[in-house]
């Protein structure tokens, strides 16, 4: 080991706290709050192992809970873009390379290449197991939405069909899940939570 590294890999440690301070839109279950992106990561690494089982069999769940827990890392720099605003979600991707390229570079290159493929792979989708990580983030603010009563779908006026093409990824992703998200999103249509 040497001190160089250690320095490095605390560097990093220190400035993924900031992930704490990122908000979203998604309201916490009890409404008192909005959650802030390391609270989502933690909560859909606990879903992967918590729904492990409906995971297709070529998905490597140790490696999705990975993708989970970085995948969001970039907010850091790049902010959370609200799923639904199309405006500033034309130009995340830009910001979000460039927030990957910088947090990243904080770590020694092994770590640091590393972090960045389990990154890239879940920002590209194409794996079982980046897809079934999607899917997880597609449907942990479907439930938080649900548990809050139209949450922030009521605050931003979100219609259903918004909210079925965002959830889209799950019926590849976790298709044992699929009919799940239909019926929720059906309870919250019929309770008049979506518009």
């Amino acid at each position: 080991m040497t001190i160089n590294r250690l320095t490095q890999q605390i560097q990093f440690i220190i400035e993924i706290d900031r992930l704490k301070q990122v908000l979203r839109q998604t309201l916490l279950v009890d409404g008192s709050r909005q959650e802030n992106s390391a609270e989502h990561s933690w909560h859909l690494a606990v879903m992967a192992m918590t729904l492990a089982e409906y995971a297709p069999v070529e998905v490597d769940i140790f490696h999705a809970i990975k993708m989970l827990l970085i995948h969001d890392l970039v907010e850091i720099d790049a902010g959370d873009t609200f799923c639904y605003d199309v405006q500033a979600n034309s130009s995340k991707a830009e910001k979000e390379l460039q927030a990957a390229s910088r947090l990243f570079g904080i770590l020694p290159p092994d770590i640091s290449s590393e972090l960045r493929l389990l990154w890239d792979e879940f920002e590209v989708g194409e794996t079982p197991t980046a897809k079934f990580a999607a899917a997880l983030d597609r449907i942990q603010p479907l439930l938080h939405n649900q548990q809050t009563k139209g949450g922030t779908w009521r605050i931003h006026g979100i219609k259903r069909d918004q909210v079925m093409k965002r959830v889209a990824p799950v019926e590849t992703g976790a298709p044992q899940l699929w009919p799940f998200v239909l019926q929720l999103i059906d309870d919250c249509a019929a309770a008049g939570y979506l518009g």
